[in-house]
């Protein structure tokens, strides 16, 4: 399958309608019937503000950055970015062309 990978880069702690982020992301994307996403937690990183953030074993609540992404259409990545504008979210993402399937040769 031809689409993209469609990639949000976000804090871990930030939040949007009482949820963090990225539950909300793949919580929406599952309602949209986008067929599977994943979360990943940085070891550490920076953003557009220039504040290294690192995890550190004294710290409890953290606020390292976490990349959710998704395999999808570009249609598919097309609607659920303008669902994401329409929500006031302001969120970085990447769109990069992938290729994507199964080492068997089936869909499943």
């Amino acid at each position: 399958m031809q689409g993209c990978f469609l990639k949000f880069y976000v804090a871990e702690s930030r939040r949007h309608r009482h949820k963090l982020i990225y539950e909300w992301l793949l919580e929406e994307a599952k309602t949209f019937g986008l067929h599977g996403g994943s979360a990943f937690r940085a070891l550490a990183g920076y953003g557009r503000h220039g504040r290294l953030h690192e995890d550190h074993f004294f710290e409890l609540a953290g606020d390292l950055p976490v990349e959710v992404g998704f395999v999808v259409t570009e249609e598919e990545a097309d609607r659920f970015l303008d669902h994401v504008g329409a929500q006031g979210l302001s969120l970085f993402y990447l769109r990069v062309p992938v290729e994507s399937g199964f080492t068997n040769g089936r869909g499943s």
